[in-house]
C-alpha cells in the first residue's frame, strides 16, 4: 500500500502528476475539463494538476454515499469499532508517508507535518470508543408500566470542506467522528494540497471501509456550492476564512443543512510583567512562526503589559536569527515556505503596510528569505503596533508577529474582548489568581495559560467564539459526536392487553 505515497512523495519532475477524485471506492478521473495547479512551494515549481469537479461529479459522490449509508449505519458498533482500530493502525503505520505529502504540497517542515498527522490520529483514537460515545439514557418506570430512553442516530450523507493549512488533520477531525457515528462522508479538500486526502481514501479502503462511505471530490467554488445545495447532504463542516465561513453557513442553512463553519482568527498572547520572559519569548517564536504562521491558532499579536515589553522584544529579537528557514524536506529546516507565490506576496505586503502605518519593523522577513525560487518569507517582527493598523486588524496568516504595548491587565483583556475574532488566546504569568480571573474574563473559545497554542485534546472540542465560528457546535470531541448525530427519544409500554383502554386525555406521567 505505497503506490500513492511513492507517486507523490518522490521529487517530481517533468509532466505534472494528475490528482483525481475518489468516488465509490476508486479513483475517478475528472470529466469537467477544469483543473488547477498544485505546487511544490519549496521549489516554486508545479508538481501536480488536480481535477475540479462539476456539479454532476459532486452528485455522483453524494449518490455513492447515499447508497452506502443504509448498510453502513446498520453495521454493529462492535464491528465499526474493530474497523476503526484497523484505520488507526494504518494511519499510524503510514504517518510518515502522509507527512511527506503534506511537506511536498503545503511546504511545512517534515517534523511539523508529522505533528499534524499525530493530532489527527488522536481524533481517530477517540472515535475508537464510539460505543461509549453513542450511549444514550434510560429511565425505567417513567410512568406506570412506561419506560423512556434516548438514542443518537446518524444524519445520513455529510460533507467536509477543508483548508490548505492542515490537509490531513482537519479532514480527520471531520471524517473520523462522522463515519464512526454511522454517516457516509464526502470530502472537498483544498485544491492547493489535495494528495493526502486521496492517500487517506486508499488507506480507509485497505482497512475495510465499505465503498462509498468515504468519497473525495476536488474543486473550487463550483464544487463547494454543489455540496451546499445538494439535497442528499444533511450537514456540512467547514474550516477556512471568516468571509467564506459566513457564506458556507448562510448558504448551507438556507438549504436546510446543519452547518458548523469555523472561520478566521487574530489570536493574542498577553505577557504580564511577572511572566518568565524567556519562556514567553520561546513560546511566541514557536507559536508565531511555526508552519510559517499558516495556522488559525497561530499567535499573531503579542500584548506586552507594562515593563515586560522591552525585555520581551529583546528576547524575541535575539532568537529570530536562529530560526532556520528552508525546504521542509531538509531536516535542518525549522520553517518552510508559504503555500503559494500569491499568498507569500500578500503576506509580505503587510510588512510595508505596517511600516507605513507607524509600526516599527524590528526584523524584516523579506531580507532573510531564501532566494531559490520557492515561496519563502523569513520571520518578521513588528513592534509598536496599534489596534487601528491593518496589521493588527487583519488575519495575515503568515510569519509576521506584531507587538502591542499596554499599561494594564485590564487594557490587554479589553483588546482581546473587543476583537471581532474569538478563536484562541493565551496568558503568560506566574500569578495563579490572575490566570483564573483571566479565563473567567476573556471572550474566546480556547484559552491557554502559559500555553501559547491551546488546541484541545481529542476528548474535548475545538472551536472559537464570535466571528471565528458560525453554528452552535464545535468540531471533534463530544460536540463533534453531537453534530454528526441527532437525538431520538423513545417512550415504550408493554402492558397486559387486558388493561388496555381508550383515553382521550393528555398523557399522564403520574
Amino acid at each position: 500500500m505505497t503506490e500513492v505515497a511513492d507517486q507523490f512523495t518522490e521529487e517530481r519532475s517533468g509532466e505534472a502528476t494528475r490528482i483525481s477524485h475518489w468516488i465509490d471506492g476508486k479513483r475517478v478521473e475528472g470529466a469537467s475539463g477544469r483543473s488547477g495547479p498544485v505546487y511544490n512551494p519549496a521549489l516554486g515549481v508545479q508538481s501536480g494538476e488536480v481535477d475540479f469537479a462539476s456539479v454532476e461529479e459532486v452528485d455522483a459522490a453524494a449518490q455513492a454515499a447515499k447508497r452506502a449509508f443504509e448498510s453502513w449505519r446498520s453495521l454493529s458498533l462492535s464491528r465499526r469499532t474493530e474497523l476503526f482500530f484497523r484505520i488507526r493502525e494504518l494511519v499510524h503505520d503510514h504517518a510518515e508517508d502522509i507527512a511527506r505529502l503534506l511537506t511536498l504540497e503545503h511546504g511545512k517542515v517534515l517534523s511539523d507535518a508529522k505533528g499534524e498527522v499525530a493530532r489527527g490520529l488522536e481524533v481517530i483514537e477517540f472515535c475508537c470508543g464510539i460505543p461509549e460515545l453513542l450511549k444514550g439514557g434510560y429511565s425505567e418506570q417513567a410512568s406506570t408500566g412506561i419506560d423512556v430512553y434516548s438514542i443518537r442516530q446518524p444524519l445520513g450523507v455529510v460533507a467536509g470542506i477543508t483548508p490548505f493549512n492542515f490537509p490531513a488533520m482537519v479532514p480527520m477531525w471531520m471524517w473520523a467522528p462522522a463515519i464512526a457515528c454511522g454517516n457516509a462522508f464526502v470530502l472537498k479538500p483544498s485544491e492547493k494540497d489535495p494528495s493526502a486526502s486521496v492517500y487517506t481514501a486508499e488507506l480507509l479502503k485497505e482497512a475495510g471501509l465499505p465503498d462509498g462511505v468515504f468519497n473525495v471530490v476536488h474543486g473550487d467554488k463550483v464544487a463547494v456550492d454543489a455540496i451546499l445545495e445538494h439535497p442528499e447532504i444533511a450537514a456540512v463542516s467547514f474550516v477556512g476564512s471568516t468571509p467564506i465561513a459566513r457564506y458556507v453557513y448562510e448558504t448551507g442553512t438556507a438549504h436546510g443543512k446543519r452547518v458548523q463553519a469555523l472561520g478566521g482568527a487574530k489570536n493574542h498572547m498577553i505577557v504580564l510583567p511577572d511572566a518568565d520572559i524567556d519562556m514567553a519569548a520561546d513560546a511566541a517564536v514557536s507559536a508565531g512562526y511555526g508552519s510559517a504562521g499558516e495556522r488559525c491558532m497561530a499567535v499573531s499579536m503579542l500584548v506586552a503589559v507594562g515593563h515586560a515589553a522591552d525585555d520581551l522584544v529583546s528576547a524575541i529579537q535575539e532568537r529570530l536569527p536562529k530560526v532556520v528557514v528552508g525546504d521542509g524536506m531538509n531536516p535542518d529546516s525549522e520553517m518552510g515556505p508559504l503555500v503559494t507565490r500569491e499568498h507569500r506576496d500578500k503576506v509580505a505586503s503587510y510588512i510595508e503596510k505596517g511600516a507605513a502605518e507607524g509600526a516599527k519593523v524590528v526584523t524584516d522577513g523579506r531580507e532573510s528569505a531564501p532566494d531559490n525560487g520557492g515561496f519563502f518569507l523569513g520571520v518578521t517582527l513588528l513592534d509598536e503596533v496599534t489596534p487601528e493598523m491593518e496589521v493588527y486588524k487583519d488575519e495575515i496568516f503568515g510569519p509576521v508577529l506584531g507587538i502591542t504595548r499596554v499599561d494594564t491587565y485590564e487594557e490587554a483583556v479589553r483588546l482581546v474582548n473587543e476583537n471581532p475574532y474569538g478563536n484562541g488566546v493565551a496568558l503568560f504569568t506566574r500569578d495563579g489568581g490572575v490566570a483564573r480571573q483571566f479565563q473567567f474574563d476573556v471572550k474566546a473559545g480556547m484559552v491557554g495559560v502559559n500555553v501559547p497554542i491551546p488546541v484541545p485534546v481529542a476528548y474535548y472540542s475545538f472551536g472559537g467564539w464570535k466571528s471565528s465560528l458560525f453554528g452552535d457546535l464545535h468540531i471533534y470531541g463530544p460536540e463533534g459526536i453531537q453534530f454528526y448525530t441527532r437525538g431520538k427519544v423513545v417512550t415504550s409500554r408493554w402492558p397486559d392487553p387486558a388493561t388496555s383502554k381508550v383515553d382521550l386525555g393528555f398523557p399522564q406521567t403520574r
